[in-house]
């Protein structure tokens, strides 16, 4: 019995050894992964993108903004002129959280009551956590400041009535009793769709190639695009009837508000599902073997689900990490799915997704259908 395991296995190391491009996949694929992941997963989520509506513009209103920044927890990136300009940041995604400084805050810091708002993003869980907690710390450590120069000025304890106070109003948008489901449904229906279609088309033109009919294909008419277009159709109708039952279960079972257009929703989830879709068929161009596309698409599941901004930020991320979560459609369609269902925003708020995610449909399609014919080539 132990020779003919043996015997076993002396055959698959020896096919293993002579297929030396997915030898090299499974060799790599851990340290590429674990160089990606080590710099993208953070969860200590600082430098929060934050927006400011500072109405007040003097030395104490200065004061107070520095001393967020001075935190690390927060780098302005815009200044804008009102509350409606902040929330329209947060929108669009510019920031993650926003500062509103009344115009009277330094006659308000004299008269001992002063009081800022701040806005946190509520469709981004890390993001909502943090920033919560931070501008509490951060509010309650600068009014205790405060505190202690009037005291320090005065010479002498003054009672607590006379003390200067700051409240910070904190208001979670979008999300204010911060349900978990409402973070997670959205982002977790663009992962489900990424990852089913990668997975439907990843083996279907190395598939062909295996048993032999792709042959057969060749003698006929057809073009590249139009034979990657006819594999696509039937996977594109499965992901798109799979991407409603994700977003009725979630709305009606899980009971997520569905703030926005349902139909811009779905405009925007064909092209993402088409996506997916070339993405898996130029996996499946590439790859020589059905064994080797399914170590792709481990691959690139996995890291677009670290990078795309599904679970961790990508404002914490370095720059070449964030360039190579590009590469995924996942990217384009998070802040999407999260600005239709949470925040109930349209098409003109969401134009530069939209953009990317319509070039990246047709790039992918391109070089799928350039690959394929090369290889047959």
């Amino acid at each position: 019995m132990l020779q003919r395991i043996l015997a076993i296995v002396q055959k698959e190391f020896s096919q293993t050894l002579r297929d030396r491009s997915t030898l090299a996949i499974m060799l790599t694929m851990p340290l590429i992964q674990l160089i990606l992941f080590g710099y993208a997963i953070n969860i200590n989520v600082r430098n929060i993108p934050t927006v400011v509506a500072d109405q007040s513009r003097d030395d104490e209103s200065r004061n107070f903004i520095n001393a967020m920044v001075n935190s690390q927890y927060f780098r302005v990136v815009e200044s804008v002129a009102s509350q409606a300009d902040v929330v329209q940041a947060i929108d669009a995604g510019r920031a993650s959280a926003g500062i509103v400084i009344p115009p009277d805050y330094a006659a308000q810091i004299q008269r001992r009551n002063a009081q800022v708002l701040f806005l946190v993003d509520g469709s981004d869980l890390f993001t909502s956590q943090s920033a919560y907690s931070a501008a509490n710390v951060i509010g309650e450590a600068y009014a205790t400041q405060l505190i202690l120069d009037e005291v320090d000025r005065a010479g002498q304890l003054a009672s607590s009535q006379n003390l200067a106070t700051l409240t910070t109003d904190l208001h979670i948008l979008y999300n204010p009793d911060m349900k978990d489901l409402w973070f997670v449904i959205p982002g977790m229906a663009a992962m489900l769709l990424q990852t089913q279609t990668i997975v439907l088309t990843a083996a279907a033109v190395v598939r062909e190639r295996e048993v032999g009919t792709i042959e057969q294909i060749l003698v006929t008419p057809i073009r590249p695009m139009e034979f990657m277009l006819g594999k696509i159709v039937p996977y594109l109708a499965i992901a798109m009837v799979n991407m409603l039952t994700v977003i009725g279960l979630g709305v009606f079972l899980f009971r997520v508000p569905f703030q926005g257009s349902f139909l811009l929703f779905i405009g925007l989830a064909f092209v993402y599902v088409f996506s997916g879709l070339g993405l898996g068929l130029l996996i499946s161009t590439v790859s020589d073997n059905q064994r080797q596309a399914q170590q792709l698409i481990m691959l690139f599941t996995m890291v677009a689900l670290v990078l795309g901004g599904f679970i961790f930020p990508r404002y914490t991320m370095p720059a070449v990490i964030r360039l190579v979560g590009n590469l995924f459609p996942l990217t384009y369609f998070v802040p999407i799915s999260r600005g239709i269902i949470t925040k109930g925003i349209g098409l003109p708020t969401l134009g530069t997704e939209v953009l990317s995610l319509l070039a990246y449909l047709v790039v992918v399609m391109f070089l799928a259908a350039r690959t394929f014919r090369e290889r047959l080539e």
